[in-house]
């Protein structure tokens, strides 16, 4: 644990709210949580995959017209959205609670998307693309922090990655509904596209009426003044579990002792970051950076690999998606256990480096000409079986490694500085070396990020954190705990 400094104020409430959310078995109720928060990832990966189908049909659409230039314009928008909406809705999660924000941000992304399939213009559908992008990156500062603070310590790891990982579901979701929206015979083009994104209205709907039996944390609660408010909600998490499980609660004796609420601003936000937690924040910023580099890069210039030196032809490259979807799914899914039995520490570090090092013979092998369109799919589905449970620890350790009062806007100042950072440098610099048109070149761009997933490794070995089964409150004090005076 790094030292951090504490404020002088005698410590006013004893609370047992994390023990007991900690000491939980697993339930109905936790399932709940899973579906109704973590349906975020499959959204967003829904929304990026049909933003790429789309593509070709918004440039003939006859309301649009979109040129080339204007469809790349709109996927900056919506980064652009995601980032901005991330930090704001971040630092209001944080100020006035998880339940009001996953809320908002879902009602924010429902209304967007709804609206994108009106679009009448470039600028309406620029503009809804944005706000798209706001309800997506809000959703990933309430969410992540929601989820960690509902979910039992000892599976946390699990549930956190294979959260994560689901952005795949939504990626071949979004990939099989393209080849069917898109298709001539069954729509009318203009219409197909304007489908394509009222999905994901109709999705989030089911999604917001879930999101009505989900309480507000208790932790969040605990640390803002409510401890008779947490108290309740507690009470009423653990009837439902006991209901739902037949199984007596054990009583629990740890207890946390809090002082006066300790308000946040952007300042001692970043005071906190940047000298308690200085180790910390630069495993973050590695982390993030590295693997956001990574898959951007490669997801959004896969298609231009199989149709520029493959040949694939254009209309068949959403059916490569699938494996590639599928590995990068199953590698949370598969290895997330193992982050909560063998340690953070110890497979973040592998994660990346395995990840890096397979990146780095897929770049060679496709430079020695060893490969064809369906084995260089594969080596991508391998190489991103270890990078996709990698990137989502990314996101696990950047939300349980910070105090509670900041962690939503922690989140989102890393998410925000991996979405700048990959979503912008890695497909811009894959994006000149394929126009290159040379293997040799690429080679280049995929040795780089090998080096920074396998630099990551590096940094995770001497500053990762051991947080596997421990509860929050032990992985990062909050502000206003007496472990802090």
């Amino acid at each position: 644990m790094e030292p951090s400094a504490g404020r002088c104020v005698a410590p006013t409430v004893q609370t047992d709210v994390p023990a007991r959310l900690d000491r939980l078995p697993w339930s109905r109720f936790h399932r709940l949580v899973v579906v109704a928060l973590g349906i975020t990832w499959i959204l967003d990966g829904l929304e990026v995959t049909l933003a790429g189908s789309v593509a070709a049909a918004l440039q003939t659409s006859p309301r649009l017209q979109l040129t080339a230039e204007q469809v790349g314009l709109t996927g900056s928008a919506y980064l652009a959205g995601a980032v901005l909406g991330s930090l704001f809705f971040g630092h209001l999660t944080d100020r006035l609670g998880r339940k009001k924000l996953f809320n908002v941000t879902l009602g924010v992304y429902l209304v967007a998307t709804a609206a994108t399939a009106f679009s009448w213009d470039f600028h309406s559908f620029l503009l809804f693309r944005f706000l798209t992008g706001a309800g997506i990156g809000g959703e990933y500062s309430a969410i992540n922090s929601a989820i960690q603070e509902l979910i039992p310590a000892r599976l946390r790891g699990r549930i956190d990655l294979a959260i994560n990982g689901s952005f795949w579901i939504g990626a071949a979701g979004g990939a099989l509904l393209s080849v069917w929206l898109l298709d001539p015979d069954v729509l009318d083009p203009d219409m197909g596209w304007r489908l394509a994104f009222g999905s994901g209205a109709v999705l989030g709907l089911v999604i917001l009426y879930l999101r009505r039996f989900l309480p507000e944390s208790p932790r969040w609660l605990m640390i803002h003044g409510k401890p008779r408010e947490a108290e309740g909600v507690v009470e009423e998490i653990e009837a439902r579990v006991a209901a739902d499980t037949g199984r007596k609660l054990e009583p629990v004796t740890k207890t946390l002792s809090l002082g006066d609420p300790h308000k946040t601003t952007m300042v001692s936000v970043a005071r906190t970051l940047l000298t308690h937690y200085r180790g910390r924040t630069t495993l973050g910023v590695v982390l993030m950076a590295s693997q956001a580099f990574v898959y951007n890069a490669i997801f959004f210039t896969y298609a231009l690999i199989l149709t520029k030196f493959y040949s694939v032809p254009a209309d068949k490259v959403g059916l490569y998606i699938l494996p590639f979807a599928i590995g990068n799914f199953l590698g949370p899914l598969l290895l997330g256990p193992l982050f909560d039995s063998i340690g953070r520490r110890q497979m973040i570090t592998a994660t990346y480096a395995i990840s890096g090092v397979l990146l780095a013979v897929t770049g060679w092998m496709f430079h020695a000409g060893h490969l064809d369109a369906t084995t260089q799919t594969a080596m991508w589905s391998v190489v991103f079986f270890f990078a996709s449970a990698a990137a989502s620890a990314a996101y696990l350790t950047v939300g349980e490694c910070f105090p509670l009062e900041i962690r939503a806007l922690t989140i989102a100042l890393f998410y925000a500085f991996g979405t700048l950072f990959g979503g912008v440098g890695g497909p811009w610099l894959f994006g000149v070396l394929i126009a290159g048109g040379s293997s040799g070149e690429i080679l280049w761009g995929y040795m780089l990020g090998a080096v920074l997933m396998i630099a990551a490794a590096f940094v995770t070995l001497k500053l990762g954190v051991a947080a596997e089964c421990k509860s929050l409150e032990e992985v990062a004090p909050p502000l206003s705990s007496e472990q802090r005076l």
